[in-house]
This record gives C-alpha cells, sequence and structure tokens, in this order.
C-alpha cells in the first residue's frame, strides 16, 4: 500500500522534472490519506504558483498556514504569492509573520 509520504516524495520527483500536472496528482493522493499534511499542502501551493494559478496557490497556502501555524514557510509562500497577486499589504503582513511567525487572528 502506498502511504501518504510515498505520494509526497513521488509529487516531489515530478515537481523536479517539472511535471507540475503529474506531481499535483500525486500530491492530492497524499492529501486524500491526510487532508492536514502540511508538506503536501505547502507543495501543492508551490506547484499552483509556478503553474500561475495564484488563487488556488494562496487557497493551499492558506490551508497550510492553518494546519502548521508557527511554520516560516506558510507565511513566505504567502507573502510570495500575494505579491504576485499584487495584494502589496498582504504580502508584507504575511512577511512580517514570517519573521515572528505569529498565527493570525482569525
Amino acid at each position: 500500500m502506498t502511504g501518504k509520504q510515498d505520494y509526497y516524495i513521488q509529487g516531489m520527483e515530478l515537481f523536479g522534472e517539472d511535471d507540475l500536472d503529474g506531481a499535483i496528482s500525486k500530491l492530492q493522493k497524499a492529501l486524500e490519506l491526510d487532508e492536514s499534511y502540511g508538506d503536501a499542502l505547502h507543495a501543492l501551493a508551490m506547484c499552483w504558483y509556478h503553474k500561475g494559478d495564484l488563487n488556488k496557490a494562496v487557497g493551499y497556502g492558506e490551508r497550510f498556514r492553518k494546519v502548521e501555524p508557527e511554520n516560516t514557510l506558510a507565511y513566505t509562500a504567502l507573502s510570495m504569492f500575494y505579491n504576485a497577486k499584487g495584494m502589496i499589504s498582504k504580502a508584507e503582513e504575511m512577511g512580517a509573520r514570517a519573521g515572528a511567525v505569529l498565527p493570525l487572528d482569525d
């Protein structure tokens, strides 16, 4: 039986080969086994960012932040996504939180 970490590793290998659709497919399978799998959420956010779908990138990034509110990567990624969307104040807020690692009050 393939576990969530196996799917995650396969997804990351495909991401490294620039097969974003393949990576997304494997990472989704990891999330089907554990919807709170932070590494898979972060990787999916990055896949969608590289595909140019900033709304999906933000969606997965926000899920990642809620699952791992003390993980600096969550805020760093969200800062990058919001910046790419032109939402500069939100990007700056996330950037500041990356440095402080303070969860949002929501």
